[in-house]
C-alpha cells in the first residue's frame, strides 16, 4: 500500500472518495462522501446534543481512512458549542490514505481549524492543542483497540470496508474489544445493516436500532448500552436477525486471515437449523 497512488473519485454530493484496489470498494458510498459522513456516523450519534450539554465528547473512529467522520464530527461539535474539547481516537491500517486526503485537499471542504488539525494528526500521528486532542493509531485494528485501555468514547464510528470484503474487523470477538470502549451513555454507528454484525452487537451486550440508508434503501445500525430513542428494527429486519445470516463471524485469537473466518462460518452456517438467507429474501421478495 506504501506506493500506491490513490486518485480521488468524485461521488453526487460533490465530494470525493478513494477506491480501494486491495478490497475492489471505494472508501465512502458514491451517493455522497460527506453526505454518508454526516448521515451514517455524526447525527445517530448524537453528537450535536451532546455539545450543547458538555464541554468534552470523546470520539473513536474506527478505520479512519480519509478522516471524513472525524472531520465531519469535529465541525458538528464546533458548530453549537466552540469551545467543546474533542478528544479523538482514529485506528487506521497505515498512514497512506489518510496522508493522501490531505495531499488532495480532500479536507478542505470543512471549515478552519478542522482541515489543519486533522492534516497535522495524519502527518504527526498527534495533535494537542487547544480544543482538541487527537491520536492516531497504526496498524491492524484488532491489535491496536486493545492498546486504548480505560478510555471510553461517547461516539464511536465503526467503519471498515463491508463484512464480505474484510470480515475481521466484524467478528464477535473484535466488536467486543470495541464495545468495551464504550461510555454507558455511549453510541457505536455503522454503515452496516447485515445481520452477522448486529448478532455480534447484541452478543456484546448492546442494544441496536436502524438509521437512515445513504442514497439506497439499506439502513445503518446504531448500539449502545443504554436506552436511546433509536428507531426500531422492521419485521423484515428483525427475522433477517431469526435467518442463518445472522451467524456471526468468529475470530477466536484476533489473528485470523479473512479466508480462515470465511471458511469458519460457511461451516457454522451449513451445520445450522436455521431459515436459509435466499428463503427469507423469498418470502419478503413478494412485498416489493
Amino acid at each position: 500500500m506504501t506506493d500506491h497512488k490513490f486518485v480521488p473519485q468524485s461521488t453526487k454530493d460533490g465530494s470525493y472518495t478513494f477506491f480501494s484496489d486491495e478490497f475492489q470498494e471505494a472508501f465512502h458510498s458514491f451517493h455522497g462522501a460527506k453526505q454518508e459522513a454526516e448521515t451514517k456516523f455524526v447525527q445517530p450519534t448524537l453528537l450535536k446534543e451532546i455539545a450543547r450539554n458538555r464541554n468534552s465528547i470523546r470520539i473513536l473512529d474506527i478505520c479512519y481512512g480519509l478522516g471524513y467522520n472525524s472531520a465531519a464530527a469535529m465541525e458538528a461539535i464546533w458548530q453549537v458549542n466552540p469551545q467543546c474539547y474533542v478528544d479523538l481516537i482514529a485506528l487506521e491500517i497505515s498512514a497512506v490514505v489518510p496522508q493522501q486526503a490531505i495531499a488532495n485537499n480532500l479536507l478542505d471542504q470543512w471549515r478552519s481549524p478542522v482541515p489543519q488539525l486533522l492534516t497535522k494528526l495524519a502527518q504527526t500521528n498527534s495533535v494537542n492543542q487547544d480544543y482538541f486532542q487527537g491520536k492516531l493509531l497504526l496498524g491492524d485494528a484488532r491489535q491496536t483497540v486493545q492498546q486504548i485501555g480505560s478510555w471510553q468514547a461517547d461516539a464511536i464510528f465503526l467503519d471498515p470496508f463491508s463484512p464480505p470484503k474484510c470480515p475481521q474487523l466484524w467478528t464477535v470477538e473484535f466488536i467486543a474489544k470495541v464495545a468495551q470502549c464504550l461510555a454507558p451513555q455511549g453510541i457505536i454507528a455503522t454503515y452496516s445493516c447485515a445481520a452477522a454484525v448486529r448478532r455480534a452487537l447484541l452478543l456484546a451486550g448492546l442494544k441496536i436500532g436502524s438509521t437512515k440508508g445513504v442514497g439506497r434503501k439499506s439502513p445503518g445500525t446504531v448500539a449502545a448500552y443504554a436506552e436511546h430513542d433509536f428507531r426500531a428494527l422492521s419485521l423484515q429486519e428483525y427475522e433477517h436477525l431469526q435467518s442463518r445470516a445472522s451467524i456471526p463471524y468468529r475470530d477466536l485469537h484476533l489473528r485470523d486471515s479473512s479466508e480462515i473466518i470465511h471458511e469458519l462460518r460457511c461451516q457454522e452456517q451449513q451445520a445450522s437449523a436455521l431459515e436459509s438467507t435466499s428463503q427469507w429474501k423469498k418470502r419478503w421478495s413478494r412485498f416489493r
